[in-house]
């Protein structure tokens, strides 16, 4: 097996709709090691959801088409397997935290009620009572009380409802996480502990992770290696001591000068 868990080729992707045609993706390069926290960083519309929902197969039915290139995770050809490998893989092989929790979760489901919505689909073979201990497991490991797991999500703040996708998200031990944005809706302070959590998991379960973001300042500290995304491509990859510290492509820079000081 390769070292890679994922390996992404020469990807092409458009959106297809009524008014025009848009390329989102144009040959994009990029591969990951096991283990390995990657920043995607560029401003919004350069691509990076696009890539990670190709990644997942989640692109919009009818409307979003890969049109070139491959995608290889955990040695699986994603763009040709059948559609159930591709739903066995979501969730147990990789996940997505999407960037807004106030429309990622079910208003209408209590937020227990939707980390278990997991487990029952790639666990069918454990009783319920497992399930529920697994439950109680996950509230608690993202640091919210597990009795507040019978309670839906407009009773929880915007950083305990980023918590109970995390917890969605990790449910099954995937070995890919797809961070889109996840901080992006929340304060500083916030922020700092989503970050913080992230990295704890990370750890916890030898997690690999993109962390797709337009801000520089919140991958500094977190990203093994950062690439750079404009207009559908990769224009700048390297550490992020190389990426802040000595930025090769115009783009690079500009973004550079957009943070704070």
């Amino acid at each position: 097996m390769s070292d890679k868990l994922l390996e992404v080729k020469n990807l092409s992707v458009e959106y297809d709709t009524e008014i025009s045609t848009v390329y989102a993706v144009n040959g994009l390069d990029l591969d990951l090691n096991y283990g390995e926290t990657l920043g995607l960083v560029g401003e919004t519309g350069a691509g990076k959801t696009t890539t990670a929902l190709s990644v997942i197969q989640l692109l919009p039915e009818g409307i979003g088409f890969v049109t070139d290139g491959s995608i290889k995770l955990d040695g699986v050809d994603m763009l040709n397997a059948p559609e159930e490998k591709i739903r066995a893989m979501r969730g147990s092989v990789v996940s997505m935290i999407f960037q807004d929790p106030m429309s990622a979760l079910n208003p209408v489901m209590t937020v227990g009620a939707q980390i278990m919505e997991v487990l029952k689909i790639h666990h069918p073979e454990q009783s319920t009572a497992q399930l529920e201990a697994r439950v109680d497991e996950m509230m608690e490991l993202v640091g919210i009380p597990a009795k507040r797991k019978v309670e839906y999500p407009h009773q929880f703040s915007g950083g305990m409802k980023q918590r109970i996708v995390i917890a969605i998200a990790l449910a099954c031990e995937p070995k890919l996480i797809l961070a889109d944005e996840p901080t992006t809706a929340l304060d500083v302070t916030i922020q700092a502990q989503i970050l913080q959590l992230l990295k704890e998991m990370q750890v916890k379960y030898n997690l690999t992770i993109v962390l797709i973001t337009h801000d520089l300042g919140v991958v500094a500290n977190i990203a093994d290696r950062v690439a750079v995304m404009y207009a559908g491509d990769i224009v700048e990859i390297g550490t992020s001591d190389e990426i802040y510290y000595d930025p090769r492509h115009p783009y690079t820079w500009a973004l550079l000068s957009s943070m704070p000081q």
